[in-house]
């Protein structure tokens, strides 16, 4: 199998305006489309970030919690590159969301930090 790229990655949120305002507001995701889907009682957001990459955003009614801190097996968390970190973190924490202490990755001397979606979604931002 050879495989080109990521396609996309799918989130599934347990408040969707909450979220979409988020992904949207916060993140600067653009909309591609938005579908409600009555059947299944649920909507589906699909959104471009950085021009490239897609995110697919799911609302379901009642849909099960998942472990996902500290160090749960599956996707440990999903990292957007930034330009400046030091100006996505004051952006973040002016909308209120805490953002943990700055590291430094080892192996590339790259800084990056921590916050969470409105679902506790472990997110990075990762400086280029």
């Amino acid at each position: 199998m050879k495989v080109n790229k990521i396609h996309h990655v799918a989130i599934i949120c347990s408040d969707y305006e909450k979220s979409k305002k988020f992904y949207v507001n916060t993140i600067g995701c653009e909309i591609i489309n938005e579908t409600y889907r009555a059947e299944k009682k649920s909507y589906k957001l699909d959104l471009l970030v950085g021009g490239a990459y897609q995110l697919e955003l799911f609302s379901f009614p009642k849909s099960p919690l998942r472990q996902s801190y500290p160090e749960a097996r599956g996707l440990r968390h999903l990292a957007f590159e930034v330009d400046d970190i030091d100006q996505a973190i004051e952006e973040l924490s002016n909308d209120n969301i805490f953002v943990e202490p700055i590291r430094v990755d080892e192996i590339t001397g790259k800084r990056f930090t921590f916050f969470c979606d409105p679902d506790d979604l472990p997110l990075e931002i990762y400086e280029k």
